[in-house]
């Protein structure tokens, strides 16, 4: 069994842990005695990121200030293959659990660093997703001229746990070559700015500023949401010019044999008579009707949906967990992968007993570091 430690909190770390423990690996969540990952504290619109991202994971609080817990987590460090560093820049090297210290003594070790900013002119700067999609460009991109907006989700926080777990599985086959570990630096800054890369080309490319892109459109000619006889909204993508010719057979014959339709550039060029066309026709056409359409000539649609109705999505539900948190049963996504579901998401050290243990320690001397608020 592959032993991860994660020594992180809120999104980034914990979405690292997750991916792993989905794929099976054994991780071990450190977390402060009393206080644990900042986000079991969260309420309203964040209430769910803690079940959510830990699930399948062993937690054991451990007091890092003082030598006993630092004894601890260099015992747990000597055994592990994978830690995940999630915390502040430098804090860990202050403790005495930076990379080369650590390697001395395990030279397989896998040490994955996510900070705000990878190594660089910014690297100490302390920063979270949200200012990071400001420094990058992405809320520019995603929101209005004059009004940035972050996108709905954690997503520059996700983007670098996934990039951190590719260049974990990496790390982990280069081992089984060489025996030796690695030495992970992945940025939130250095991810959304990969994010951003089609928009620094076209702007090279095309020599201008570039507008928000729900400003200033996409690359379609039909790109878009549309309205039903019966009030449902479906976005609608054409995207290549042999579906166009199956879409406008079906929906829109009168414009069937238009050559200035036959490419996406001619569409692209005529939406503006284009799109209130195709409104008003699909507004005559009921939804189901609709999808049998367009799936029957395979165009990509999809009808607008809050997070929460894929709860009773028939695509969706089978591929989401059902776990128990602070007594209730909560349904959350699997990894894309899929993985497997092993453990709810645990109390602040619920593991401590069983981890000590497995690290030597006596009854007695557990219960003087429980004494002693160690752990």
């Amino acid at each position: 069994m592959v032993l991860v430690l994660e020594l992180g909190h809120i999104v980034a770390g914990p979405s690292a842990g997750l991916i792993l423990s989905d794929l099976g690996y054994d991780v071990v969540k450190i977390e402060k005695p009393g206080e644990g990952d900042v986000s079991r504290r969260l309420t309203n619109q964040s209430s769910g990121s803690f079940p959510y991202y830990n699930r399948n994971k062993r937690s054991i609080a451990i007091n890092l200030t003082d030598e006993r817990g630092k004894d601890i987590l260099g015992k747990l460090s000597m055994k592990a293959d994978i830690i995940i560093d999630n915390l502040s820049y430098g804090t860990l090297d202050r403790l005495g659990f930076s990379y080369s210290e650590l390697s001395k003594n395990n030279p397989g070790l896998i040490y994955l660093s996510l900070k705000g900013y990878g190594k660089g002119q910014y690297e100490k700067r302390k920063s979270l997703d949200y200012p990071i999609e400001v420094h990058s460009g992405l809320a520019y991109m995603t929101g209005l001229t004059g009004r940035p907006m972050r996108v709905g989700a954690s997503l520059v926080d996700m983007g670098a746990a996934m990039f951190g777990v590719i260049g974990i599985l990496n790390a982990l086959m280069e081992r089984e070559k060489t025996g030796m570990g690695k030495y992970i630096d992945v940025g939130l800054f250095e991810t959304a700015m990969f994010f951003m890369g089609q928009h620094i080309s076209t702007y090279q490319i095309l020599n201008k500023p570039l507008k928000p892109i729900n400003e200033e459109g996409f690359a379609w000619g039909i790109y878009d949401f549309f309205e039903t006889k019966d009030g449902g909204k479906i976005f609608i993508a054409v995207t290549t010019d042999m579906q166009w010719k199956e879409f406008s057979k079906a929906l829109v014959p009168e414009l069937k044999d238009d050559p200035s339709l036959d490419r996406n550039e001619g569409r692209y060029s005529k939406r503006n008579t284009l799109i209130p066309i195709l409104e008003e026709k699909i507004m005559t056409i009921d939804s189901q009707e609709l999808f049998k359409t367009l799936d029957r000539i395979n165009v990509s649609y999809a009808t607008l949906h809050r997070p929460w109705e894929l709860l009773e999505d028939p695509h969706a539900r089978p591929k989401m967990f059902t776990e128990r948190y602070k007594g209730k049963d909560i349904t959350v996504p699997a990894t894309p992968l899929g993985g497997r579901y092993i453990r709810d998401p645990p109390e602040l050290g619920e593991n401590d007993e069983e981890i000590l243990k497995f690290l030597g320690f006596s009854e007695n001397e557990i219960d003087v570091l429980k004494r002693d608020k160690i752990i």
